[in-house]
């Protein structure tokens, strides 16, 4: 059960949650205010206890202009799963050679634009993919991804959809020699908000087998691991820190592929961005399904349709502040639609206090990725999620 009262320390520095705030007592709600001083530190961060790696922020978790600009003056380089991404990090000074093209999913005529834009490093799957890079985007690096497990530990799998198998992996990259193609390395992920650091350990071994493979049987030598994101952001269950999660990494390359191990990049995307926001609702409305209901139902102007689409299944739990104390009592929280799924928790019933009433505010934290981005245009006409970023 959640805490009561939340402990704003354990998500925020004391400065940091009050420039937020000041800020987010001005605005309409709902919105997500970003403070992009914390994203600068979490990527100094990840740069510390990963120096031997490259950074690719995945844009999609937050493709801000400000966000972007940032990231791309501290060094870093960008996944990139469309050519609108591309568009938007190249109107915001990006160079195409620190662009990875990182969906497998992708039209024929889209690889042609990214080549065309000057990216060379490109992600694949399947054959058809490959064959279509090849003659799209022909000479160029290309990655294959590969299955994981530890879907069971990531609050966000994704696995299934991407991937292929080991030995497969290893077809398509011989294929990739054949095609022309530069067979340059291996990609995975272990999912979104990935708990069980071993989960990488399973992933690098796999991943070594394939370079074992390559190099004996076929002498291909591959040069680059991609171990995707997975570094989790501080929601209402914690988790082991970055530098835990670095030592232990470290160890796991170290293990298979001995110190000179190959080029290493990250994707990180929630890590980043999700502790530097605070979404902002307001209570809509608060009522009981019956007069011995032992809990409330707490709607909310924001739900699943307006930013919270990982509550889906309630698998991302936000911690949620009020400014209200006392007495608290378990709480239903869904949103405003007119759309019987759009109920955040139900199962999970959080607490907050009997003196919240329609018109106080709810303050979710870490919500600064994968927020606005999955806003719907216009369910029952609300528009999509406003976000402002400070320095």
């Amino acid at each position: 059960m959640q805490p009561t009262p939340l402990l704003i320390e354990d998500y925020y520095e004391a400065d940091e949650f009050a420039g937020l705030k000041a800020f987010a007592d001005g605005q309409e709600t709902p919105f997500v205010v970003i403070d992009n001083k914390i994203i600068t530190k979490h990527y100094r961060a990840i740069e510390e206890n990963f120096p031997f790696a490259k950074v690719y922020y995945a844009i999609k978790a937050n493709p801000d202009d400000k966000i972007l600009s940032s990231l791309r003056d501290l060094g870093s380089n960008f996944d990139v799963a469309s050519i609108y991404e591309l568009d938007k990090a190249m109107k915001n000074g990006i160079a195409a050679e620190r662009c990875s093209y990182g969906n497998t999913i992708k039209k024929r005529k889209d690889i042609r634009y990214f080549y065309e834009k000057g990216v060379r490093l490109y992600a694949s799957d399947s054959e058809a993919d490959l064959q279509n890079i090849a003659a799209e985007a022909p000479g160029s690096k290309v990655y294959i991804r590969i299955l994981t497990e530890g879907s069971h530990t990531a609050d966000w799998p994704l696995s299934r959809k991407f991937g292929c198998q080991t030995d497969m992996a290893v077809e398509l990259m011989v294929l990739a020699k054949d095609l022309g193609l530069e067979p340059f390395g291996i990609s995975f992920h272990v999912g979104s908000q990935q708990r069980d650091i071993g989960a990488w350990d399973a992933a690098i071994g796999k991943v070594k087998v394939i370079f074992e493979r390559l190099n004996d049987e076929y002498n291909i030598k591959l040069k680059m691991i991609n171990m995707g994101g997975g570094f989790p952001a501080n929601y209402l269950t914690r988790t082991n820190d970055l530098a835990t999660y670095a030592e232990e990494i470290k160890l796991y390359l170290q293990d298979d592929f001995g110190d000179d191990f190959p080029e290493i990049i990250l994707e990180p995307g929630r890590s980043l961005c999700a502790n530097a926001g605070i979404l902002v609702s307001e209570v809509v409305l608060i009522a009981r399904k019956s007069h011995t209901s032992l809990h409330r139902w707490v709607f909310t102007d924001v739900g699943k349709f307006s930013g919270l689409i990982e509550t889906l299944d309630e698998a991302i739990k936000y911690p949620i502040y009020t400014d209200k104390t006392g007495e608290s009592e378990e709480c239903v929280i869904a949103g405003p639609t007119c759309d019987s799924a759009d109920i955040m928790y139900e199962d999970h019933k959080y607490e907050l206090p009997l003196s919240l009433e329609m018109g106080d505010r709810m303050y979710w934290f870490s919500t600064g990725a994968y927020t606005t981005t999955y806003s719907a245009i216009e369910f029952n006409g609300f528009p999509p999620l406003k976000q402002y970023v400070i320095d």
